[in-house]
């Protein structure tokens, strides 16, 4: 019955009288500090908040249509053609009656512009082609009849190949840095009866271990973090990429790091970047560069970190009659940092009279 004792317990009356009368004398500390530290928290989590916006506001970068960059990077003399469906950006100079122009094709997330130093050094007496491969530049990713192709060597050797023979260049001498030397030494081993003369820069093409690889490569090739990319750069990430591929950091400017920053947000780049790291297969083709038959010169950034130095006597050692030419100096775009050292033995392979650029 109500109010009855059961084994011990007392009566629901008595109950409610100790729950009324303790908290009576302890409530001031057990109500004010949770509330004290809820304020805290929750002004911690507004300042996290405003901070995460305040970074992701200074670091969104939107891709960018081709109009929006051609004013500054395509200047003349930059042309623009549709082959099969791809808008392909590149740049004709020098001698149009010229029987073998000398062709350069630039690595992973640069552009035609890498090797403006060499152009002005050879455009007097030899035309000198030049574009932006796919997912790079102004070219942009593959589209048309090239849309899904993958991002590696070969695939851009027989895309080289079909923009050459639109422009009616049959016999050629090539010359390529990192990603576009592996391209260069594919056209030699494809098309042996076109590439009259090679030159190969830091090229890819062996299994190697980097020293140190850029940040910006590194996130590219981070899944999440590269899809993040595509809406997030900061300018920072792209000066620090940079710098790393130089022997002397002090060398990249501001105009450069512009350069660089704005062609990686024309539309498509980054997620074309994204595509080429998860496509990067190490030495995949390396068995073929023995098969390269074109005289060949070398030549290496002795402080290049990507790539390592030593990669240039393998070159050698697998390409008969080749020479190796060195600059102790230099980073990985050796052709880049110093134009005018390192395209003199180019000159001097391609036959041509000592000159400046």
């Amino acid at each position: 019955t109500p109010g009855t004792l059961i084994s011990g317990v007392p009566r629901p009356s008595a109950v409610t009288d100790v729950t009324v009368a303790l908290p009576a004398r302890s409530r001031g500390p057990q109500c004010h500090m949770p509330d004290r530290l809820t304020t805290l928290l929750l002004r911690l989590a507004g300042l996290a908040l405003m901070g995460t916006a305040l970074i992701v506001a200074l670091a969104r970068a939107p891709d960018r249509d081709v109009q929006s960059l051609v004013h500054r990077w395509a200047l003349p003399p930059s042309q623009f053609l549709d082959l099969n469906g791809q808008l392909v950006h590149y740049r004709d100079e020098g001698p149009q009656r010229d029987p073998v122009p000398v062709v350069l094709i630039h690595g992973t997330s640069s552009s035609l512009h890498t090797w403006d130093g060499w152009a002005r050094a050879l455009r007097a007496q030899r035309r000198v082609l030049r574009l932006d491969l796919p997912g790079f530049g102004l070219t942009g990713p593959y589209s048309g009849s090239y849309a899904g192709r993958p991002y590696q060597g070969e695939s851009y050797a027989r895309f080289v190949l079909d923009w050459l023979d639109h422009l009616g260049v049959h016999r050629f001498a090539v010359a390529g840095n990192s990603l576009g030397g592996e391209v260069a030494w594919h056209l030699a081993v494809l098309a042996p009866q076109r590439v009259q003369q090679l030159v190969l820069v830091d090229s890819g093409g062996y299994s190697f271990h980097a020293e140190s690889v850029p940040v910006g490569f590194l996130l590219a090739r981070t899944p999440g973090l590269n899809r993040l990319g595509e809406y997030l750069l900061p300018r920072a990430v792209v000066t620090a990429s940079v710098r790393n591929v130089y022997g002397d950091p002090s060398k990249v400017t501001d105009d450069l790091v512009d350069r660089y920053f704005e062609l990686a947000l024309r539309e498509g780049n980054r997620r074309a970047l994204g595509e080429r790291m998860r496509q990067f297969a190490q030495g995949a083709n390396e068995g073929r560069i023995r098969d390269v038959r074109a005289p060949t010169l070398i030549l290496w950034g002795g402080r290049d970190r990507l790539i390592p130095p030593a990669l240039a006597d393998r070159f050698a050692a697998d390409i008969p009659g080749s020479r190796v030419v060195r600059f102790d100096t230099l980073g990985h775009v050796p052709h880049e940092e110093d134009a005018a050292a390192t395209v003199a033995p180019v000159r001097e392979f391609l036959g041509l009279a000592a000159s400046r650029p």
